[in-house]
């Protein structure tokens, strides 16, 4: 990477900048103020984007939702975000159901709290595998390593083709239609700003097998793993 060349920085926000869910910590937004003074942010969320601007405390960022389904635009005239994509795709849920149900019975699932799978306006899905009503101190224990899931990634993949895959939260697989990841949004957002691959570097977490940041990760966009959100200074200090 030349970081003398990069002109637009690109972030995961769990895991990246904050504890999952949680406000970012006062030295990562210090760093994240410094970095807006000198380069175009741009915030890559899984989940929606007015859940991701208040987890962030309303900090003046675009943000891009359900992995291109939905984009807000920093409105610094009002201080709030312009939602201007909010996509939705159809779901056969009848259809979905049965494929998840054959998955719980061929590796043994079949004992969960709650729904079988959860279904989510976009068109997005999560695949719970304790159920969505599942205790959190089980889910958290479930798959910390995520090993279990990600020896059945390449099946659950087979099964839901039409589908990009992400080995999601503690204890579920999330689905989003083809072609949206984070890969597929950020060259979206490149092109209306008229900023080569070359001139990105995205900063993420979950960049291993079935990670959400791993379309960026492997692809021709510069790329800063973190391993630990409270580091992220330190990642960033070359472009500070």
């Amino acid at each position: 990477m030349d970081k003398n060349k990069i002109k637009l920085i690109a972030m995961d926000l769990d895991g990246t900048l904050s504890q999952h869910k949680q406000f970012l910590p006062d030295r990562n937004k210090k760093a994240l103020k410094i970095l807006d003074e000198k380069y175009l942010l741009v915030m890559m969320g899984a989940g929606q984007v007015m859940r991701v601007f208040n987890q962030m405390e309303q900090f003046p960022i675009d943000i891009v939702g359900n992995y291109g389904l939905q984009f807000g635009r920093y409105n610094h005239k009002s201080k709030n975000i312009d939602i201007e994509r909010d996509l939705s795709f159809p779901v056969d849920k009848v259809k979905i159901e049965e494929k998840v149900w054959a998955l719980r019975e061929k590796y043994g699932y079949t004992d969960f709290k709650g729904d079988n799978v959860e279904f989510h306006p976009s068109g997005c899905i999560t695949f719970p595998l304790l159920g969505t009503k599942a205790e959190l101190k089980d889910k958290l224990a479930f798959d910390p390593d995520r090993i279990k899931r990600r020896a059945i990634y390449d099946d659950v993949c087979s099964y839901f083709s039409d589908y990009n895959v992400f080995v999601g939260g503690s204890s579920s697989f999330d689905f989003a239609p083809r072609p949206y990841d984070k890969y597929y949004a950020l060259d979206l957002y490149c092109k209306e700003k008229g900023v080569s691959h070359k001139q990105v570097v995205f900063v993420g977490d979950d960049y291993g097998l079935g990670g959400n940041d791993s379309s960026v990760y492997n692809s021709d966009f510069n790329f800063l793993t973190i391993d630990d959100f409270m580091d992220f200074p330190k990642v960033v200090k070359d472009l500070l």
